[in-house]
């Protein structure tokens, strides 16, 4: 190459960096203010055996309407949502968490609860959740809603 001969390959991607950068900007905002999960970790639908055995439960035989999903990113959650009889759902909480459900401190709207985090009230031993909750709503005389949020810290 001859002297004072200018190399345009450089010189091209020096001058479209200008156009380029704010160009992905924006792609970048748009993209991340349209998304329901701009991050990733959407959830996905899963066997409704597997959420509630994250947090060593297994579904009621009499369980309906269920929905059953993971979400994963920095953490796992896992969510059961599910209809049963009524009358069986405290001897259930009991029987599979060990814990009687209660109707104090109810975050999610509950009628009945049962948080199982931390020292005082940890999950079943040798399960993946750090924290379970469970909060149950009384529909009808004989119906209940449960949802089961099993999730890591």
């Amino acid at each position: 190459m001859g002297r004072g001969r200018i190399r345009w390959g450089p010189v091209a991607a020096v001058a479209a960096l200008p156009v380029l950068l704010p160009t992905w900007l924006v792609v970048a905002v748009v993209r991340f203010s349209t998304s329901d999960h701009p991050l990733g970790g959407g959830p996905e639908e899963v066997p409704c055996a597997e959420a509630p055995a994250f947090g060593g439960a297994e579904p009621p035989a009499g369980a309906y309407d269920t929905e059953c999903t993971v979400r994963t990113w920095l953490d796992t959650s896992y969510y059961a949502a599910f209809r049963m009889p009524r009358s069986g759902v405290g001897d259930r909480l009991t029987h599979t968490c060990g814990e009687r459900p209660g109707t104090s401190l109810c975050s999610g709207g509950g009628d009945v609860c049962l948080d199982l985090d931390g020292a005082a009230h940890p999950p079943p031993a040798g399960v993946g959740a750090n924290a379970v909750t469970v909060d149950v709503v009384h529909e009808s005389a004989g119906t209940a809603r449960v949802r089961f949020p099993a999730f890591t810290v």
